[in-house]
């Protein structure tokens, strides 16, 4: 006579579940460990051309000759 809702359900598989662990809890820290190193190797910093001081320098010396040409010619 009336119609009831069902229930949602969903296909839910769980990330960590015992059917995709690895037999042996070693196999697994070493499995994640050379993921982690993997992930992280992409991600290195590449130094910069300059280094800071370097530009800092370099700024310093710009303003310097900019005043004294600015006074030579003003």
């Amino acid at each position: 006579m009336f119609k009831q809702r069902k229930h949602r359900t969903f296909n839910y598989q769980p990330r960590f579940s015992d059917e995709n662990q690895p037999d042996s809890d070693e196999n697994q820290e070493k499995d994640f460990v050379s993921k982690w190193k993997k992930a992280n190797e992409s991600k290195r910093k590449v130094k910069g051309v300059l280094p800071v001081r370097t530009l800092i320098l370099a700024l310093v010396l710009l303003l310097i000759l900019m005043y004294v040409l600015e006074k030579k010619f003003m």
